[in-house]
Parts: structure tokens; sequence; C-alpha cells
């Protein structure tokens, strides 16, 4: 689904807009080339302002009961609704269904990037047919005839890549590329971004990235690859951004060879939670991994670790500043904290790499 406009959307968040349970719905708040937010569907936090809910800033996003609600009061007529929550296992439960049922009958097109397909339910498809509206699965797989295998083409690409992973899953990785996309664009750093995950395809404006977790394993570092050339080629530009996934070493999806070995990808971000004491998506109560040992693999990769950047995840305000020092005279590596403080001075170091 692509569009030459930005599509009027509301966001669906029925009784989870949270950090916890909304990542999509904050990414797409926090900003989206490929939508414009209208409003968000949330029955518990009806009446507040989305902004204010995901980082204390006003955006003049209404949050609404209900789609009908968000119709009868809206000036702009939203398209699309968009799935804004992540349920367990990706699926597609009784509460949010029943809001997609009725965003269909309001007449708005459906964007849904759950591993569950809306397509395997006939009622919706047949409400869908009868409404005139097109559903979006957007994690569904492509036809295997059309994905390619790692080939060696990355050699020729001429901009360096530097990718932004984590020590973890759901650590920022996304929010944390796309602040410095944009502050290295400001700054005159001609940069592109490939997204990896599905809430950066719904942030992205153009097809420089794809799905990461919907790519046969097989073709990930093929995939991977060929958007990259394909970016370096049609853009030219002085760097390229990596959205990295999961992280190297959580075990219920350990990634970021792809990146640092398939994408060559010479310089590192790496985004950590220091107040996290167990791996996220694993029910053992994992330990979190000591944070030197991916160091110790980034370096083991040849590439180089440019900046530590923390979440204030679980940390009081008052600590993050003794726990950023405390992490720079640790490891030796600038520290940074991105939420609080933005990723400008990141911006300096990231022009030293590409010098």
């Amino acid at each position: 689904m692509k569009s030459t406009k930005k599509q009027k959307a509301l966001i669906l968040a029925p009784h989870t807009f949270n950090f916890e349970q909304a990542k999509t719905a904050f990414g797409l708040i926090r900003g989206t080339d490929r939508f414009q937010i209208v409003g968000v569907i949330d029955p518990e936090k009806s009446g507040q302002d989305a902004g204010m809910i995901v980082d204390g800033n006003v955006r003049d996003i209404p949050v609404f009961a209900s789609s009908k609600e968000a119709f009868q009061k809206l000036i702009e007529t939203p398209e699309v609704a968009i799935v804004g929550i992540t349920p367990s296992g990706g699926r597609l439960i009784p509460e949010l269904l029943r809001f997609i049922e009725e965003s269909i009958e309001e007449g708005l097109d459906i964007v849904n990037g759950l591993h569950e397909f809306i397509e395997g339910k006939r009622h919706l498809v047949e409400a869908a047919q009868r409404r005139g509206v097109k559903l979006h699965d957007i994690r569904k797989p492509r036809s295997k005839m059309g994905l390619r295998f790692w080939s060696g083409e990355i050699r020729r690409v001429k901009a360096p890549r530097i990718v932004v992973l984590g020590t973890d899953c759901a650590v920022g990785k996304r929010t944390t590329t796309r602040w410095l996309w944009e502050a290295c664009n400001r700054s005159g750093i001609k940069t592109e971004m490939i997204f990896t995950g599905q809430t950066g395809w719904m942030q992205s404006g153009h097809d420089y990235g794809f799905i990461f977790d919907s790519t046969p394993n097989d073709f990930v570092s093929g995939e991977l690859e060929d958007v990259i050339v394909r970016c370096d080629r049609d853009c030219s530009p002085d760097l390229i951004l990596l959205e990295g996934q999961s992280s190297l070493r959580n075990p219920s999806g350990p990634c970021g060879a792809e990146f640092l070995c398939s994408a060559m990808a010479k310089g590192v971000i790496l985004q950590h939670v220091p107040a996290r004491r167990t791996l996220y998506f694993t029910n053992a109560s994992l330990p979190m991994p000591d944070l030197r040992g991916d160091l110790e693999l980034i370096k083991i990769y040849g590439s180089q670790t440019i900046a530590l950047t923390l979440s204030s995840e679980g940390l009081d305000p008052d600590e993050l500043e003794d726990i950023k020092i405390d992490h720079q005279k640790w490891l030796g590596l600038p520290v940074f904290l991105p939420q609080e403080n933005g990723v400008d001075e990141i911006v300096a170091l990231i022009r030293k790499f590409l010098t």
C-alpha cells in the first residue's frame, strides 16, 4: 500500500494505549511520513490528548471512545484505522476485533501489523467487501519467488551504514533510529533510514525497508542487502541508518549478526535499559546479559560502537544523570539519554565516524 499523500488515520488501541502494550501507537504519535494521525481509539483514555500520554507534549491528537465518536467530532474525515497495539503472540484478541469491525462499518480501510491476519477472519472480510474497504495485513509474507538471496553486491555500496542495536527487545531502537535520521538530515548529513519492522513501515514514507520477522529466514540477509543496495543507488546518501531488531542475545529472537555481517554495518549505536533485570519476552526470568559482552560481540564482528544510548524505563528522572556518568566511566564510551536530551550530540560523533 503506497500513496503520494498522507492518509488520515485513526489508531486502534482499545484499553491498551500505554507504553508497554501500544508501541506501534506511540511510534506513530511521535511521527509518521505515511499517515496523518487524526485520533486514537481507547475508551479508557477518551477525552485526553494522545501526545500528552506518549511523552507529555500536546499534539492535538484526541483520544476517542470509538470510531463512531471520532467521525462525529473530527473535522477531517479519517480514511484508515491502524492496529496500534501488540497483544501477546500478535493475536487479534476479541476486544480488538470488535473495534476493527466497527471501523470497517464506518468505511475505514484497516492496516494490521500483527502476526494474525485479518484476511483470516471471514466475518471481517465479508464486512470489508460489503463496505468497499481494503484490508492490509502488512506482515503477510511475500511470495518466495520474489525474495532474494544474499549476493555480495553490498560490497559495492558507497554509503557507510550505522545500525541501532539493542541489548534487549523493546528498548526503543526504532525511535532512536528515527530521531537520529531526523537530526542527521537537519545537520546537513544526507541520511536515509532502512526500516525493518511493521511500525517502521507505518512511519516511513518510502519503500526502503522490509519487515524482518515476516521474511523466511533464508532470505533475510538477501532482502536486507537488496534494500540497502537500492537505497544507495537511488538516493546516494552520505549515511544509511539501519533499524535493528530484537537483540544480540535474547534467546526468544536473537538478531544482530545480519546487520553487522550481511549488511556490513561498521558503526553501531547500542541502546540499553539499565533498570531492566530480566530479558523481555522470556518466561524463564532470564537475567539480562552483561553489557560488556554485547560490546565484545560487536567488536568481534569488526564493527565499532559509536555510543551507548539509555532508556529511562523504570528509572526515577533524578537517577538518570548519575547512571549515565557511571556507564561512561565503566565502559569508556560516550553515553546519551535520547528521550530526555535529544540526539544532536550523537550527530557530532557520527560525523566523526564518517570522516
